[in-house]
């Protein structure tokens, strides 16, 4: 094949400048050190493009002669008087300056401008591109590249978590690669468009601000149990603030309903809502945080969905236990109720020796007076083995967050129709232990219980269903039946006059209960059937007086008499306030 004849002479071409790239052109004039002077060197007239570089690169002594010239033009221009520029444009360099001493081999492609402020008539652009409806904000602040939890960002547009806004951040890559471009900083909540850099104030942008981390005014969180309030995610769904599912994310609805449950107890609920904890910024007091804005986040009225998801608090919660409480493993709820209260009073500052120094022991903690006997074993005359007890009693005095009420022993026969009824005993009974009469006994040690004044304003009551052994785990499945309104704790406690008359009753309200289901599941393994647990949790909506029963992501309404009907696990109890001089108060 023959050549083809070029359609320029070559003579033609050399006569064109050679089309450089952007960055061989910086390199070759250092801009910094040229705006530095405040002048900039003539271009050299003499034509340039490949194929004078090829000779001057073989010739070497021309290549030096023409640095020795560069450099001669570069100190005439450094001795003459430098040209007046704008104060901004100034500003703009010694910034750029100072960065050019911290990295003298920065390339031209990470100095970038930055803006402060958006464009005149552009302050909204980009916020067409937010996609509300995959904002999930229950996750932990987490980078998705480089998992760290410092400085992150939240992306408008995907909803994915990216650390920093710098020219060299994860967030300013992902706005270059993928072209979503407004971004919100998860601690200040702070938008800001990407890669320019600016922040954004809009007001269209306050309900995402809120959704991050809801802030209701004192005011509104008092009327809370007061006014009936009914609410619409953005599909248009409705919900009842305070009443909405909790995501089961593997096997936590363990977690869930002891979080459920305290986020329905007035105190401890407006403390969480209206307390400021982000000051404290300690590994400890990271657990109080977060429960804080999980709190808040289960009482939003502007909530983009109709649940919320506690990975956040979990993640901490199983860090903080060594991994003892997760979401991929069960646990026992009350296991998890009592070392979450005692860290939760450590992380609010909270005393281990002096009572009443935090909001959990003021709102739980009561006194228990025991008093104990040694059992002796002796034989008679007759050879006989008799037990008597010691005629020291013991007594001493502790403090407790949570009563435990144990179960009679479930029948082991059926009965003549070849069935196994369920036994029903009421709540009074099992709280008999605590009459100080009643006696337990405890290897070879008989104590008696009994509970002192002043009782505590919300009492927690666990009523053991599961026991062990070296063999097997049993479970109880007796009813407890329960009044839902007006129990009395006066035959339960010791009298003391100073502080409460004798004889008046001390009433106490159901705020909420945790049941308990056994699931069967199948299983081919020898030891037969297996039991799967299933947690729920029933609790009361004070503002229109009903019940609602949520398990996980489910929320349903529930008759009052019929809550006794489920295996009761724990009980969550209020004190009655009673005015002076009115008779009984309101619950």
């Amino acid at each position: 094949m023959g050549k083809r004849q070029a359609e320029e002479s070559l003579e033609d071409v050399v006569a064109n400048d050679s089309p450089l790239s952007k960055k061989a052109r910086v390199e070759h004039f250092p801009q910094h050190n040229v705006q530095r002077n405040g002048y900039n060197p003539p271009v050299p007239t003499a034509p340039v493009n490949g194929h004078r570089l090829k000779d001057d690169a073989r010739n070497v002594n021309g290549i030096l002669a023409a640095t020795a010239q560069r450099a001669e033009e570069l100190g005439e221009a450094a001795a003459s008087p430098p040209l007046p520029e704008a104060e901004d444009g100034q500003e703009r360099q010694d910034e750029q300056d100072e960065q050019d001493e911290q990295d003298e081999e920065q390339s031209a492609y990470s100095a970038v401008s930055r803006q402060t402020v958006p464009t005149e008539g552009y302050s909204d652009l980009y916020l067409d591109t937010i996609n509300r409806s995959v904002l999930d904000f229950d996750f932990e602040k987490l980078c998705s590249v480089s998992l760290s939890n410092i400085n992150v960002y939240a992306c408008l547009v995907c909803g994915k978590y990216y650390q920093g806004r710098g020219p060299k951040s994860h967030a300013y890559f992902h706005a270059l690669e993928i072209g979503h471009y407004v971004y919100v900083n998860m601690q200040t909540k702070k938008v800001y468009v990407l890669p320019e850099g600016y922040e954004v104030k809009s007001k269209s942008l306050e309900d995402i601000k809120f959704v991050v981390d809801p802030q209701l005014p004192k005011q509104e969180v008092m009327q809370l149990d007061k006014v009936a309030r009914d609410a619409w995610d953005l599909s248009g769904k409705k919900y009842r603030p305070g009443f909405v599912g909790m995501n089961n994310i593997k096997a936590n609805d363990y977690f869930n309903v002891v979080i459920q449950a305290l986020a329905h107890i007035p105190p401890l609920r407006n403390f969480f809502m209206l307390e400021d904890l982000s000051s404290q910024r300690s590994s400890s007091s990271e657990l109080a945080t977060r429960f804080s804005v999980l709190v808040r986040k289960i009482w939003n009225t502007r909530a983009f969905k109709t649940h919320v998801s506690p990975h956040e608090l979990l993640q901490q919660v199983s860090r903080q236990s060594n991994k003892k409480f997760d979401l991929l493993h069960q646990s026992d709820p009350v296991d998890f109720l009592s070392w979450f209260l005692n860290n939760m009073h450590l992380a609010l500052g909270g005393s281990k020796s002096k009572p009443g120094t935090s909001i959990i022991h003021r709102v739980f903690q009561g006194k228990l007076k025991i008093e104990s006997q040694r059992i002796t074993a002796k034989a008679d005359a007759g050879d006989r083995l008799r037990f008597e007890e010691a005629a020291e009693v013991i007594v001493e005095t502790m403090r407790y967050l949570m009563l435990t009420l144990d179960l009679p022993a479930a029948p082991l026969f059926q009965d003549e129709l070849d069935r196994n009824i369920i036994p029903q005993v009421p709540l009074t009974f099992i709280l008999s232990k605590y009459d100080g009469v009643k006696a337990q006994e405890h290897l070879s040690m008989r104590k008696r219980y009994r509970l002192l004044h002043p009782l505590p304003p919300y009492l927690l009551f666990h009523i053991k269903r599961f026991s062990k052994n070296k063999f097997v785990s049993e479970r109880n499945p007796t009813i407890v039946t329960f009044p839902v309104r007006s129990l009395d704790m006066a035959p339960y406690v010791e009298p003391n006059p100073t502080i409460h008359p004798p004889g008046e009753p001390i009433w106490y309200d159901l705020v909420a209960n945790v049941t308990h289901e056994a699931v069967r599941t199948r299983d081919d393994s020898v030891e037969g059937e297996a039991e799967r647990k299933v947690w729920r949790v029933q609790m009361r909506d004070r503002a229109r007086d009903e019940w609602l029963q949520v398990q996980d992501l489910f929320v349903e309404r529930v008759a009052t008499e019929t809550l006794f009907t489920k295996e009761s696990y724990l009980m969550v109890w209020e004190r009655r306030r009673e005015g002076r001089g009115k008779g009984k108060g309101s619950s």
